[in-house]
């Protein structure tokens, strides 16, 4: 007899070596987007994930369209998983996330608000979390990007001192905050920093100090963190091979850019999922941008494949 942990091991390494999986994909292996917010309308989220070559993708769901993302699983078994979103500030905030869950949500998140990270709101969202067993996507900004948009999740520096108080609960870091902190040097009033990356970053070292923290390379944020210090890029994926999570949270309606929103120079008319994963494969090997992409998403979301 194998234990449990050998044995999901062995399978996530037979499911990324399966040929088919592979031949399929454009990428050369099978790709999960942990970062796909649910559409609803003519363009849906298949069309995303088709056009882009991923394989599966994880839907992120506000509770009110919960029903709609059900059969959007149910529809496409083998390409769709979901998280729940919900309004955190409401009181039955705790109940709504443990029904979601129990309803086959795996996952919380994106959890966006107006809130200090370490605030009672989201703490009783870590504590149900963990309480659950399911990791929580959070959304760290500290600059406005336009003028009254205001931050979330704002506190950033003091990340660490939640992560020590809840252990037990599985954090997925996402957005300009997580990624600008890559680098030791921190602009105050820059969303997304260029130009290189100074050692000591605050979310270099929680990623590698913390094994209860994960980063969400999606959106322009994970794009431009990627994409700024090349040479210190190919380290910091090989040094967090494991605790890197391949998401896209693109705009774009057909996996080629058509309908992309933003104007930021490194996605601007382009999908994000084929931007950040050309990317990856220039600066991991394959054995890393498997893990990236497919292999510890798969594992830590502990989907079945």
């Amino acid at each position: 007899m194998i234990n449990r942990r050998t044995f999901l091991g062995s399978a996530i390494a037979a499911a990324a070596a399966v040929p088919g999986i592979a031949q399929q994909s454009p990428w050369g292996s099978p790709v999960l987007d942990i970062h796909v917010h649910f559409r609803q309308g003519p363009v849906t989220n298949f069309d995303h994930i088709e056009g882009s070559g991923v394989t599966k993708a994880v839907l992120l769901t506000p509770v009110s369209s919960e029903e709609q993302a059900k059969a959007a699983v149910e529809q496409h078994p083998n390409r769709f998983v979901r998280f729940a979103q919900m309004d955190v500030r409401k009181p039955d905030a705790a109940d709504v996330i443990k029904k979601s869950v129990k309803d086959g949500a795996i996952g919380i998140g994106e959890i966006k608000f107006h809130l200090p990270l370490d605030g009672p709101e989201m703490r009783r969202l870590y504590a149900v979390a963990g309480e659950m067993n399911v990791p929580v996507l959070v959304h760290f900004q500290e600059v406005d990007h336009f003028n009254g948009e205001g931050v979330f999740s704002s506190g950033f520096s003091r990340l660490p001192a939640i992560l020590k108080e809840y252990p037990n609960t599985t954090f997925i870091g996402h957005a300009d905050a997580f990624w600008a902190n890559i680098s030791a040097d921190v602009p105050q009033n820059i969303a997304y920093p260029t130009g290189k990356v100074k050692p000591g970053g605050l979310t270099d070292r929680m990623l590698a100090d913390y094994p209860n923290l994960y980063g969400d390379l999606s959106a322009n944020s994970g794009r431009n963190g990627l994409g700024r210090d090349p040479d210190f890029t190919a380290g910091f994926v090989a040094r967090h091979r494991n605790k890197l999570l391949f998401g896209s949270d693109c705009s774009c309606r057909d996996g080629h850019g058509a309908g992309q929103v933003s104007q930021e120079p490194l996605i601007k008319g382009k999908c994000v999922a084929r931007e950040t994963l050309t990317t990856l494969k220039q600066s991991a090997s394959p054995e890393v941008f498997r893990k990236i992409t497919w292999e510890n998403g798969i594992k830590l979301l502990k989907i079945s494949v």
